[in-house]
């Protein structure tokens, strides 16, 4: 769930060829923004990330995206609340899918997070990409107030803990 701040860490990362914010998980074609922001369609807020394996793994994808996510919490990324805003992981490979629970179970292993993980890992059925005005939105609306308040502390945080995988 959310985008606009997994989108603006994503870009930024070294291995990262390509990041298209979309909606995944539903029920409805080609749904619009408002529409999955109604809950009727059943998608999910989604990044799809095109990457070089020689450069970056599945394996570091994920953990920049349980560093940067909410991953406790159904239906809710911070303020942001609704069933878009869901965890969830659409992988695309059986070797996604094995990496994804792997690196959950590692989480859970360790206690990273105070409450149980409740992110779905799901085969991606199908990617619809979200309208031109959510593409790197946080690059062209830096000085947004959401922006400021949300996104700009995390790329703060990518900046100083994960410095040697930026571009």
């Amino acid at each position: 769930g959310c985008f606009w701040c997994l989108e603006a860490i994503y870009v930024r990362l070294q291995g990262v060829l390509a990041v298209h914010s979309g909606y995944a998980g539903g029920n409805t074609a080609n749904p619009s923004y408002e529409e999955v922001s109604a809950w009727t369609t059943g998608h999910v807020e989604v990044i799809e990330v095109t990457f070089d394996a020689e450069v970056i793994t599945c394996e570091q994808i994920l953990e920049i995206f349980f560093a940067f996510h909410d991953p406790m919490t159904r239906d809710r990324q911070g303020n942001d609340v609704g069933t878009q805003y869901r965890s969830a992981i659409f992988f695309t490979t059986p070797e996604q899918k094995t990496t994804a629970e792997k690196v959950i179970a590692n989480l859970e292993e360790q206690h990273i997070f105070a409450q149980p993980i409740v992110t779905e890992v799901r085969p991606l059925e199908m990617f619809y990409p979200a309208e031109s005005y959510h593409e790197r939105y946080f690059d062209r609306n830096p000085d947004q107030a959401y922006c400021q308040a949300i996104i700009s502390p995390k790329i703060s945080k990518l900046r100083a803990k994960y410095s040697g995988l930026l571009k």
